[in-house]
């Protein structure tokens, strides 16, 4: 820790946004919870800090570290309620999203229905590039190469 007098901690979670507020001299706390506004979550966090100064007023100057976390990616992933989502992989890779090699839920159930990929295969697109597993480059990504595929990816 530097000089500061305080630790704010900040979770955005789908429903509610929470908040601890600890002090780092006295090990004192406060906390907080608020509803999560899904169209500008800031809004959440601005009110929810607002709130806090009521019960600590005057800590803001002397915040040594603010920790934040959410959930709202994870919970978009989820609900599928993403932003329409387009891929750009390396050639021969465009199938990976549908293998779902990571997990089988039940591997002798040979009809076992699986989730939809995140992306659709109309807006995975391949590039020839290539590079090893340490980094080295067997063939360089081309900058002509990567324009193309975002101007058919703009366009779909």
């Amino acid at each position: 820790m530097t000089n500061g007098t305080y630790r704010l901690g900040c979770d955005i979670g789908g429903t509610f946004t929470d908040f601890v507020l600890v002090n780092n001299e006295t090990g004192e706390f406060q906390i907080n919870k608020c509803l999560t506004t899904p169209g500008d979550p800031s809004d959440a966090v601005e009110q929810g800090i607002r709130e806090l100064l009521e019960q600590a007023p005057g800590f803001m100057p002397k915040i040594d570290e603010i920790i934040h976390g959410t959930t709202l990616v994870i919970n978009a992933i989820i609900e599928r309620k993403g932003a329409k989502t387009g891929l750009i992989t390396t050639k021969g890779f465009r199938d990976v999203l549908e293998l779902g090699r990571e997990m089988r839920y039940d591997a002798y159930a040979i009809f076992a229905e699986y989730p939809l990929p995140l992306v659709p295969r109309s807006l995975r697109y391949e590039v020839s590039e290539r590079i090893t597993s340490d980094g080295r480059v067997i063939r360089a990504l081309e900058a002509k190469d990567v324009q193309k595929v975002l101007s058919e990816l703009l366009e779909s």
